[in-house]
């Protein structure tokens, strides 16, 4: 709540009048809608044990429909994360709702020496580990059980920290986003990959077409768990993004703090630093 207030004063005194609005709303729906969207409407387990059951439940198919459903241009967007990444010339990289270790095997393009992938969902990583020994990386990529909101690893222990597709489905994103400020080192690079909202017509109209129809029809036909795709389409939709984003991490703690859209906006990077 400290955090709610503090960041509705922030864009209420800083942003342009014609952009508060929508600010404000982006902001407001973190807290609101993005904690009640949850995979399953009646079930009585929490958001975080929600997340864990579904992505379990089509962890063989995920890959598979993931090229699917974006048209193969997350590949692409992974890429220039990886490439941010190599930039920073980490020896130490967690990747964190790395599920079935897409990213965390791209990131051992890289200088990297140690490469961690950590999930809440077992079957996501059973996935990840026989993928990574397939290509000989187990010596550099170790695949973890856990839970991003209460990490294992001590203060300061990551070079770099990397989050593909990942914080919307956070329960806490205050303490999510606190816990990897916490173990990133001095001067380490974050960055987020996530979807956002196009913002120009007719992209918007036709972004908002797909994932409210499309994407959850393609989902009901292919995939083992009908609600799936449907919660990954709704908590797209309400979780912020661009400056409202940028916002937040400014208040948990991050510095130099930049968004950069892609293809057309359907997705956007997050790139910060920790002083």
């Amino acid at each position: 709540m400290a955090l709610y207030i503090k960041t509705m004063t922030f864009l209420l005194f800083t942003s342009p009048r014609q952009i508060f609005n929508e600010k404000i709303c982006n902001f407001a729906k973190t807290y609101g809608m993005s904690e009640k969207v949850k995979p399953y409407k009646y079930s009585q387990l929490n958001k975080k044990e929600q997340v864990a059951q579904m992505f379990d439940t089509i962890s063989k198919e995920y890959d598979g429909l993931n090229r699917v459903i974006s048209f193969g241009i997350d590949v692409k967007w992974r890429k220039k994360v990886v490439d941010i990444v190599a930039q920073s010339n980490a020896n130490r990289i967690l990747d964190i709702a790395t599920g079935t270790g897409d990213l965390a095997i791209n990131l051992a393009q890289t200088s990297a020496q140690e490469i961690i992938g950590l999930d809440i969902s077992d079957g996501m990583l059973e996935v990840g580990r026989k993928k990574i020994a397939d290509r000989k990386l187990s010596n550099k990529i170790q695949m973890l059980l856990g839970d991003s909101e209460n990490m294992p690893f001590e203060d300061h222990s990551f070079d770099a920290i990397t989050v593909a597709f990942g914080v919307r489905n956070f329960e806490n994103l205050e303490k999510g986003l606190s816990e990897i400020l916490r173990v990133l080192k001095p001067n380490g690079t974050f960055v987020i990959l996530e979807t956002s909202v196009p913002v120009k017509t007719p992209f918007k109209q036709g972004y908002k077409f797909y994932s409210k129809f499309i994407l959850p029809t393609i989902g009901k036909v292919f995939s083992k768990d009908r609600v799936a795709y449907s919660y990954l389409s709704e908590s797209a939709s309400v979780f912020p993004y661009g400056e409202a984003l940028n916002n937040i991490l400014r208040q948990i703690g991050f510095s130099n703090v930049k968004d950069l859209p892609q293809t057309f906006g359907v997705a956007t990077i997050y790139t910060a630093t920790k002083i």
